[in-house]
């Protein structure tokens, strides 16, 4: 390893989740460009999108069953063709998963863009392996579930794959790789093991660039927008707040700033917050590519809005990959209305009871939001234990789940009958019905998930 570059890697990020801004990548490329320029001739540049949750996959492999071309991240036209042509003048390669359901799609999309953008034909990989929601693979997961896959209408099936192939399809000289569902990380622990030429089992490099990856993965949630806090933590400027950029040394270790000319904040509270964000175990924290040990972490200050991470082990990788299921859950209805004024609360309480009365057989999940709306009380335990405060205005919210869409439009319904109903001076109704999506994950040892990569044709 004596012969890594010299020049750290640059590394930004544009996005931290499907619907994101899509104004995040301009501020983003500019300052990669201007850093490049700067720097030595050996100093290289990637940009990545996260734009992948667990729900995420199986809307995407919905809107491909309608339609063959789809089921990738609906937004990638926005996100990315402001700033292609750009990257691909300045050698910026790009790496993300908005493939989705559907990467080849995907590449087809970007290289029609980078047509109409009159650039060169680029360079593109895709990713493959993840999706196991093939009819062959039904078995393959009964293994591992038993026999209430058999019961389940499979949506999708996807295992969160590593950064192998993406290394790979780099140093096969992509310029774009586009993959589906990997591991949130790997997005830029692939490109670091490319263009430092880490082995697959480097396990403390891999762990360093593992948790730069993990900070960059949220987007401007490291950069003080999930961290923001009025009055106790101040962030300035979080209307036009920057995405982060990474600087990996060859051992992996890290320098987290944002973009040039942005709002925000970079400190080591932030990156504090955002290391240990989804997090189980701090000393044992879980990827395809490495086990990352957080235990003995460093963060500390590097300048303003820079700050070093240091102190990351790593260890071998699990076994096994971890798959998500997501299968069809029946329906989920919802019904909101609004009281305001005198004894606004005490009738949003009577109509919430009378909805329990006239929908006998629905469990309800019932909120007063602007008085009692606590996450995860399905049960009503802290509505039907807390005295009424006398709010002036509430928002009734009721909701139900049921395998019959019929049973579930009940509902709807009689939600829109508390206009004339009663109680006094409902409005504002809003209701909605869809599809409910439900998940059970499993593992599947790694040589039953092969992973591969391929160059695609620009046509």
């Amino acid at each position: 390893m004596s012969n890594l570059p010299a020049s750290p890697l640059l590394v930004g990020c544009a996005a931290g989740f499907s619907g994101d801004r899509t104004d995040a990548a301009g501020p983003v490329v500019d300052t990669l460009i201007a850093r490049l320029q700067q720097g030595p001739a050996e100093q290289r540049a990637f940009l990545i999108f996260e734009t992948l949750a667990e729900r995420t996959l199986a809307l995407a492999q919905l809107r491909r069953r309608a339609d063959p071309e789809a089921g990738f991240e609906p937004l990638l036209d926005a996100m990315l063709r402001p700033v292609l042509a750009r990257c691909l003048a300045h050698g910026i390669r790009i790496v993300s998963n908005f493939g989705a359901a559907n990467p080849r799609a995907a590449a087809r999309h970007i290289a029609r863009m980078a047509r109409e953008l009159g650039t060169p034909a680029p360079r593109i990989a895709v990713v493959e392996g993840d999706d196991l929601s093939a009819p062959a693979q039904r078995a393959l997961l009964r293994q591992q579930l038993g026999a209430e896959m058999d019961r389940m209408r499979l949506v999708s099936a996807n295992a969160y794959i590593g950064a192998e192939p993406i290394g790979a399809a780099l140093d096969a000289g992509a310029q774009i790789v586009v993959c589906g569902r990997v591991a949130d990380p790997s997005l830029t622990v692939g490109p670091a093991m490319s263009h430092f030429g880490w082995r697959a089992d480097d396990w403390d490099r891999l762990a360093r660039a593992t948790m730069a990856g993990h900070l960059l993965e949220c987007g401007a949630q490291v950069c003080g927008g999930y961290f923001a806090d009025p009055g106790y933590k101040e962030v300035p400027g979080l209307e036009a707040i920057g995405f982060p950029i990474a600087e990996i040394d060859g051992e992996g270790r890290c320098i987290i700033g944002k973009a040039d000319a942005t709002g925000g904040l970079l400190s080591e509270a932030t990156v504090k917050e955002q290391l240990l964000y989804e997090v189980h175990d701090p000393a044992a924290y879980l990827t395809p590519d490495v086990v990352a040990d957080i235990g003995e972490a460093e963060v500390s200050a590097a300048g303003p809005d820079r700050v070093a991470l240091d102190g990351v082990r790593g260890h071998a990788r699990p076994a096994d990959y971890k798959v998500n299921v997501c299968y069809e859950g029946g329906w989920l209805a919802e019904g909101e209305i609004s009281y305001a004024g005198a004894r606004a609360e005490a009738r949003a309480r009577l109509a919430a009871d009378i909805l329990r009365k006239r929908l006998a057989g629905l469990a309800l999940r019932v909120d007063l939001i602007g008085a009692i709306s606590i996450f995860a009380d399905d049960a009503g335990l802290m509505l039907d234990a807390v005295a009424e405060s006398g709010t002036r205005d509430v928002r009734l919210r009721v909701a139900a789940t049921h395998e019959d869409r019929g049973e579930a439009e009940r509902l709807t319904r009689e939600v829109m009958a508390l206009y004339t109903c009663g109680p006094a001076g409902g409005g504002g109704v809003r209701t909605a019905l869809t599809p409910r999506l439900n998940t059970r994950s499993c593992l599947l040892p790694r040589a039953l998930v092969p992973v591969r990569f391929e160059i695609v044709e620009a046509a």
